[in-house]
C-alpha cells in the first residue's frame, strides 16, 4: 500500500514538473517612440501582456538618469519594456501595436518632443525579432497611407534600463497632468493624420 501511494505521488510530482517544462516562458520587446508615459499606456492592458515598463534604451552610459537621458547626452531614448506571454500575443502584433503608436516619420523626435532621445526604434533582442521586425517595417513601407519615408531604426539591444519609479505608471499616478500633457502634444491628433482609423491610443 505504501509503495502504491510513494509511486503514485511520484507520477504526480513528474507530471507537475513537465507541466511546468513545457510552460513557455514570458518574452519581452523593447520599444522607443517618444515620451515612455505614452508608449506604455499603447501597450498596458492588451491581452497577453504582462508589463509595460518606461525606462531608456540604445545609449551609451550605463544607468542614465532621467535628467541625463532628457538633455541628450547619452544617446539613449526614451523605451518601453513589455513583458509578453507568446502564447496569448505575438511579437507581431506587438509590432502592429507600436507602429500605429509612433510618427515613424519624423527623424527630429516624436510629437512635441524634440531631440535624438525621442526618436522612434525597434529594439530586437534575438534573431527572431530581428528578422520579424525588418519584415515589419518592409510591410509598412509597401501598405502606408502616407507619402513620407520611414526613418524608425531597427537595432540590437545592447541594454534597457528601467527609468525612475516616478516615471512608471504615470498615466495611473497623475491622470489629469498626463492627459493634459498628450493633448498638449498633439500626439493623438497626428496619430489620426497617419494611420487613420487603425491609429493607437
Amino acid at each position: 500500500m505504501k509503495k502504491t501511494i510513494l509511486f503514485s505521488i511520484a507520477i504526480l510530482m513528474m507530471t507537475t514538473v513537465l507541466s511546468f517544462s513545457q510552460t513557455p516562458s514570458m518574452e519581452k520587446a523593447v520599444f522607443a517612440g517618444g515620451c515612455f508615459w505614452c508608449e506604455e499606456t499603447a501597450f498596458e492592458g492588451k491581452p497577453g501582456v504582462i508589463s509595460a515598463v518606461s525606462g531608456y534604451a540604445g545609449g551609451h552610459t550605463a544607468n542614465p538618469s532621467y535628467d541625463q537621458v532628457s538633455a541628450g547626452g547619452t544617446g539613449h531614448a526614451e523605451s518601453v519594456e513589455v513583458t509578453y506571454d507568446p502564447k496569448k500575443i505575438t511579437y507581431q502584433q506587438l509590432l502592429d501595436i507600436f507602429w500605429h503608436n509612433a510618427d515613424p516619420t519624423d527623424s527630429g523626435g516624436q510629437f512635441c518632443d524634440r531631440g535624438d532621445q525621442y526618436r522612434s526604434q525597434i529594439f530586437y533582442t534575438n534573431d527572431t525579432q530581428k528578422k520579424l521586425a525588418e519584415a515589419s517595417k518592409a510591410e509598412v513601407m509597401k501598405t502606408k497611407p502616407f507619402s513620407a519615408q520611414i526613418v524608425t531604426q531597427v537595432t540590437p539591444l545592447k541594454a534597457f534600463y528601467p527609468a525612475e519609479e516616478y516615471h512608471q505608471d504615470f498615466y495611473k499616478k497623475n491622470p489629469v497632468r498626463y492627459e493634459s500633457y498628450r493633448l498638449g502634444c498633439g500626439r493623438d491628433r497626428r496619430l489620426k493624420e497617419l494611420w487613420g482609423d487603425k491609429a493607437g491610443h
